[in-house]
């Protein structure tokens, strides 16, 4: 049974960008599909949905294309700089009032 992923059309976009992006460094190191595919250990045919940025694919396939390109690190910068959870965070960091002294 295939596996069905409901995006936004501006996801879809991202998505298809991250695709079109991949395809491009493997263009620029002069690496076949054949070649990448068989370095990631993923098929042909998942390659080309990564290329066209297919959310049903793995994470962890997308990760061994970015290995194999050599663009493992910039995987560290999925998520890095969460300024809207961090705002949400500050919200919450009020200073409890401090509890009034017990009389003896």
């Amino acid at each position: 049974m295939k596996a069905s992923v409901t995006l936004l059309p501006k996801h879809r976009r991202l998505m298809r960008g991250l695709g079109e992006n991949l395809k491009l460094a493997r263009l620029r190191r002069r690496l076949s599909a054949e070649q990448v595919a068989q370095r990631s250990g993923i098929s042909r045919a998942t390659l080309h949905k990564i290329e066209k940025g297919d959310p049903t694919v793995a994470m962890g396939s997308y990760f061994m294309v970015l290995n194999v390109l050599g663009l493992e690190h910039e995987i560290e910068h999925l998520a890095s700089d969460d300024k809207f959870g961090r705002r949400l965070q500050d919200l919450g960091l009020t200073t409890p009032k401090r509890a009034a002294k017990r009389k003896p």
